[in-house]
């Protein structure tokens, strides 16, 4: 049984090297040396051999050109012992299998040298050439097969060696495989005839005709709903092929379209659209010589969201709105339109501290336009060292937006924030305070906001900078001039350096310079700070 499955995988092999060379030339080389008398389940190889070409040349279209050369079959010994039995010509099948059937193995391997003569038999540098090399045995003569197949590969016009291994090592068949990996070809190699006959089955038996597939067979047009209407729904399309009832990780087919064509091989797929917060599935079955149009329904609506400051403002950009539906989440800033799923909808916009918040009902095929009006105000707050004083313009400068209420803890709720002069901050109508704060200086004021205006306020923060300089100095500390009823003065802030600057609310103060190091001398200065004024002092 073992050596029927090796001559039909043998044969297999010979034919599918072949037969794709109908009109074309090929030379079947075939080994006889002595080692083909070795056995494989009871039975030689020369006659697994034999058995082989018997059953397959008659299955070579006729009018291929084939031909046969052996090597080590009329002398032990004698690396020259190649010969071209049957020339290269149409109808020859009988009598290679005839020359093959004589064939009495003595002698040695000349391997390279008979794939060289096969190739130049071929006149390899002007036609396209095959040879099939059939070998149980490695080079034997002192010849280098891999140079030899780059060689014939770097000179053919289209030159191509496939090497058939019987019972080689895996030591053995790198030797030889490289007459076919650097020509292109196939190397089949197995220590049996049931793994030749598998690797044959896997790599190199020729496969079954492929179905007919019609181009563009395959046309699917995404409709919000059944009926229509007709809308721009360029969405994502996916198939995959379907692997029982899973479908397959990788897509064969994909693309962005509202009617989404592709050409598609017979057999199941899983359909995938994706369009916005919009996915839908559906399987397409495809048979063989089949045009399949159809629509896919998304049961959808379209949503237009435009978020508005005030009645007859532009859009603002900075405005964020969300759709959700049965717990899927999507939006835009400013405006935008979304293909929702039909169903209840809930918006939330929200600009600056305005919120905004609704549900609504989408059916399916349904078109909404929505104008979500804010009705906001806006502040843009600005701060002053004192009452005629400079403006402050210091991007360290943090000022907040606070509730104009406080909590029963004495707190006010913080609504927004930002560092530096001239922020602006959109609001609804209400009463607010400003809070600013730079060094340790901080500032209050109060504000309303009416809808649709702007509001400019402007904190004083009756306050001054102080700048301290101290030659050699590790660090330098401000502090309270005033101590409190144990002595202590309280520190307000400090810096490592020689120089050190704060802005302060007016009054007295200690300035500490620690010399040298942590451990240095401390050296003490009062000072007077005065609103919108800048005192600069020096530790010596």
């Amino acid at each position: 049984m073992t050596r029927k499955l090796l001559a039909a995988a043998t044969a297999s092999f010979v034919l599918s090297a072949t037969s794709a060379l109908a009109a074309d030339k090929a030379i079947i080389v075939m080994d006889a040396s002595g080692s083909m008398w070795g056995q494989i389940d009871g039975k030689t190889k020369i006659e697994i051999a034999r058995e082989t070409l018997a059953g397959v040349l008659p299955s070579i279209p006729n009018d291929m050109e084939l031909g046969l050369i052996a090597y080590g079959h009329r002398e032990k010994g004698v690396c020259s012992d190649i010969e071209q039995i049957v020339a290269p010509a149409a109808g020859t099948h009988q009598r290679i299998a005839e020359a093959v059937d004589g064939l009495n193995p003595k002698g040695k391997t000349p391997l390279t040298d008979a794939v060289r003569q096969a190739a130049e038999a071929l006149k390899y540098t002007e036609n396209k050439a095959t040879v099939v090399l059939v070998t149980d045995g490695i080079e034997t003569c002192n010849a280098d097969p891999c140079s030899v197949a780059a060689e014939l590969e770097r000179l053919g016009v289209d030159f191509t060696a496939h090497v058939v291994g019987f019972g080689l090592s895996e030591e053995e068949g790198r030797q030889v495989s490289c007459l076919a990996e650097n020509t292109g070809g196939l190397y089949l190699q197995a220590s049996d005839a049931a793994g030749l006959s598998e690797a044959l089955t896997k790599t190199v038996a020729a496969p079954p005709p492929e179905p007919a597939v019609l181009d563009d067979n395959v046309t699917i047009t995404a409709r919000l709903a059944e009926g229509g209407p007709d809308y721009d729904l360029r969405g994502r399309w996916d198939f995959y092929p379907m692997e029982g009832d899973t479908p397959a990780k990788d897509d064969v087919a994909g693309g962005y379209a509202t009617t989404f064509t592709t050409t598609l091989e017979p057999g199941r797929y899983l359909l995938r659209y994706r369009k916005d917060m919009v996915t839908a599935e559906t399987v397409v079955d495809v048979d063989e010589g089949e045009r399949i149009e159809r629509d896919l329904v998304l049961d959808a609506g379209v949503v237009t969201v435009r978020v508005l400051p005030d009645d007859g403002a532009p859009v603002d950009k900075s405005a964020r709105f969300d759709l959700e539906v049965a717990g899927d989440r999507d939006g835009a800033y400013g405006q935008g339109t979304l293909v929702v799923p039909a169903g209840e909808v809930r918006l939330t916009a929200r600009l600056g501290e305005g919120t905004h918040e609704e549900s609504f009902t989408l059916a399916a095929g349904e078109i909404v336009e929505k104008d979500v009006v804010m009705g906001i105000g806006v502040v843009e707050i600005n701060a002053i060292y004192a009452e005629d004083g400079p403006a402050i313009e210091s991007n360290s400068m943090r000022v907040d937006v606070l509730s104009a209420k406080k909590s029963l803890d004495g707190k006010r709720k913080q609504f927004d924030g930002a560092y530096g002069p001239g922020n602006q901050f959109k609001l609804p109508p209400g009463d607010y305070v400003a809070r600013a704060r730079l060094g340790k200086a901080t500032a209050e004021a109060p504000f309303t906001i009416s809808r649709g205006e702007m509001t400019d306020v402007v904190v004083n923060m009756d306050a001054g900078v102080l700048q301290v300089s101290a030659p050699g100095a590790y660090r330098i500390d401000v502090y309270e001039a005033k101590a409190d009823i144990q002595g202590k003065r309280r520190r307000l802030d400090g810096g490592y350096g020689d120089e050190f600057q704060i802005t302060l609310h007016p009054g007295d103060y200690l300035v500490v310079a620690t010399m040298g190091d942590s451990n240095g001398e401390k050296k003490e200065l009062p000072i007077a700070v005065t609103a919108a004024e800048r005192a600069e002092v020096m530790v010596e």
